[in-house]
């Protein structure tokens, strides 16, 4: 800043501040402009009012005989203000600050009398006053011959002093009068601005829609310069359908008001070349929260001014705060629909604990929350050996084995990281077989985390290009979130069920559960057989080679019985060493195949060499009783009997089987 627009921002308070209140009134209406005055807080900014008073003071004022001499004028501190002629080489520097330094301290007239070149000469310093307290704002010096100062110089230069302090004056109510006219005139239009400006912002800030918003900056702006053309970039998070609205360009040009304006967020402008006949302007749309386009405006340059840009800036920033907020309370009720719509996903997802309802749910309520075009859901198949189609309306797709790191949702699956892609189109190097295939664009694409480990890979399409914004992509990665935790929860259910059926040791299902399989068996087919196992002389097995041994040997026994029978077949551990088989759909005739090919491998394969014993019975719908107690007795008493007649057998209901029967199965 300037010492004189310092000086002159100081206004009418420098001035009025120190103006002589006698109490009458004044018959001259300008009597109170000679009254004004400076004080002491204002001397650091007056220097350049000093200067220029002094030089058309010298200019105009001083008589002729008295240009002869040398003028300078000092400020407050006895420094330079406008020094001229020799002084400017430091003539005497030492010899005038003694001077003007004395003639601060007194406060009065002092003189040095010095030689050049023979001849005595005198610098003379005289302080000028304020109006009011009479305090020394300047030194005006002189420097003439000696001769002449004794001669009356120094009255003539007393005189001249105080001419010089008029000539001040006079410079500083015309300043003052112009800045009063200035300021008055800077107040009509401000007022008349800021007027228009309450108008537009009460409009902007009534409207709590984005695109009312904008639609209300771009009319009033029109409607101020309608000679103007105007144009509002935004970023690709916010699409509208007003013409004058246009995306972001990808690359700027060099220079561009716009790109300058949105980057740094302040005011550009582009004058052009001097024979131009028009200016652009680069005005930011912005809030606290970052800046989100920015207005391109080119119009004549006669027409436009510095306190247009002032208005222009603050209509822009108006806007800026309107749209931020308009977009708060759209992005509000975006978080509740959000919010809600993770409800509704969640409640829906717990409602089954099966892993493919979990799965069509998800794809469902993804399908519409997104208003995506397609969905597809790709889930890790060990036994397959890559990623499997679980879920997808495209129907060829569903099924389909994707190779992991293979197309854009083996390369989501396999580096873990979320996708979003605007424009498969200008995509180099990417291939996706869901994209080509429906002809989409637009794709966001996100890892399935189940318990820590990347299980799969959830991606949605569009037909458009730049469909999915960022906070989509954002959703997607939470929405997948809770996709993930359902299936963590399914597959943990499932394997507990899993656990809770099976022995531990042997691996073979839980007594609970052939109950069960058993009963619902009965109440479905027309016959079935159990068979139960049971180690010969098993404690003496734990006797003599110890507990160890003996489980490993039950472990035996199970593989074999697991490796005996069909797929469907169900093999439990029935109790300690007892083991039990149930074939449904299979009559006593064909159990007894089975019983003994289990006995004879378990002769021939244990180590240590044990045998078994096997009871089987059987039930069938013509049974007057059928019921899962009345077959396990049966079966049981079947075991008691081989047992007793000397074990290393198979007896049906009390019917022993000779052990030379020939098994087709063996």
């Amino acid at each position: 800043m300037s010492e004189q627009e310092a000086y002159d921002r100081k206004g009418s308070r420098m001035l009025l501040q120190d103006t002589k209140q006698s109490g009458g009134d004044y018959e001259d209406p300008a009597a109170w402009l000679r009254e004004t005055d400076i004080v002491s807080h204002d001397f650091p900014y007056a220097a350049n009012l000093i200067a220029e008073s002094f030089n058309e003071w010298l200019g105009q004022a001083v008589p002729s005989f008295a240009k002869s001499w040398n003028w300078c004028v000092l400020n407050f501190e006895a420094e330079w203000i406008d020094p001229i002629y020799e002084f400017r080489q430091g003539r005497w520097k030492s010899e005038w600050e003694e001077a003007a330094g004395a003639c601060l301290r007194s406060g009065g007239m002092h003189a040095i009398e010095v030689q050049e070149a023979g001849q005595a000469r005198t610098l003379l310093a005289m302080p000028i006053f304020t109006r009011g307290h009479g305090e020394i704002f300047a030194v005006l010096g002189c420097e003439m011959p000696s001769e002449q100062y004794a001669e009356g110089g120094r009255h003539t230069a007393e005189a001249m002093s105080m001419h010089f302090q008029t000539c001040f004056y006079h410079k500083f109510e015309h300043v003052f009068v112009s800045d009063l006219a200035g300021v008055h005139l800077h107040a009509e239009r401000e007022s008349s601005r800021r007027s228009l400006l309450f108008q537009i912002v009460q409009r902007m800030h009534d409207n709590i829609d984005v695109d009312a918003v904008l639609t209300e900056v771009i009319d009033s702006i029109a409607a101020m310069y309608p000679g103007a053309r105007l144009d509002l970039y935004m970023s690709q998070d916010h699409r509208s359908t007003h013409p004058q609205v246009k995306p972001l360009p990808l690359h700027w040009a060099i220079n561009d008001v716009c790109a300058r304006a949105f980057k740094d967020g302040r005011v550009a402008l582009h004058a052009g070349r001097e024979d131009s006949c028009t200016v652009e302007v680069g005005l930011p749309l912005g809030g606290k929260q970052g800046v989100y386009g920015v207005f391109h405006m080119v119009m004549d340059k006669p027409s436009f001014r510095e306190v247009d840009l002032r208005f222009l800036t603050m209509v822009a920033d108006t806007a800026g705060t309107a749209f931020e907020n308009a977009k708060l309370y759209e992005r509000s009720n975006q978080l509740i629909r959000e919010l809600r719509m993770s409800n509704e996903l969640t409640h829906r997802l717990n409602q089954s604990l099966r892993l493919g309802d979990i799965f069509q749910f998800a794809f469902e309520e993804l399908l519409g929350m997104f208003e995506a075009d397609y969905c597809c859901i790709l889930h890790m198949n060990e036994e397959r050996g890559g990623l499997e189609v679980i879920a997808c309306n495209h129907i060829p797709l569903l099924g389909e084995l994707v190779e992991a790191g293979q197309g854009l949702g083996g390369k989501v699956y396999t580096s873990g990281e979320p996708l979003l892609l605007s424009d498969y189109k200008y995509a180099a190097g990417v291939t996706s077989k869901l994209l080509d295939a429906t002809g989409s664009q637009s794709l966001i694409a996100t890892p399935l985390n189940v318990g820590g480990e990347v299980r799969g890979a959830i991606m949605l399409a569009h037909k458009d290009a730049h469909f999915f914004s960022y906070d989509s992509y954002r959703l997607l990665q939470a929405m997948a979130g809770h996709i993930g935790l359902a299936v963590g929860n399914a597959r943990l259910h499932a394997e507990v069920r899993r656990l809770a059926n099976r022995d531990s040791l042997t691996g073979l299902f839980a007594r609970h559960y052939l109950d069960e399989e058993i009963k619902q068996r009965q109440s479905t087919d027309f016959c079935g057989t159990l068979i139960v196992v049971d180690i010969d002389q098993f404690k003496a097995v734990n006797d003599t080679y110890g507990h160890q041994k003996g489980d490993k040997i039950l472990k035996q026994v199970s593989e074999i019985v697991k490796s005996s029978i069909r797929q469907g077949d169900i093999a439990a551990r029935w109790g300690g060493e007892e083991l039990a088989v149930y074939l449904p759909q299979l009559g006593v005739q064909q159990a007894v195949f089975v019983a003994e090919r289990i006995r004879k491998r378990v002769m021939g394969e244990t180590e240590p060499r044990v045998t078994v014993s096997c009871g089987i019975a059987e039930w069938s719908w013509t049974d007057e009783r059928v019921s899962v107690e009345s077959l396990f007795y049966r079966a049981d008493m079947a075991l008691y009997e081989a047992k007793n007649n000397g074990r290393n057998q198979v007896v049906i209901d009390n019917k022993i089987v000779e052990n030379t029967a020939k098994n087709p199965w063996a």
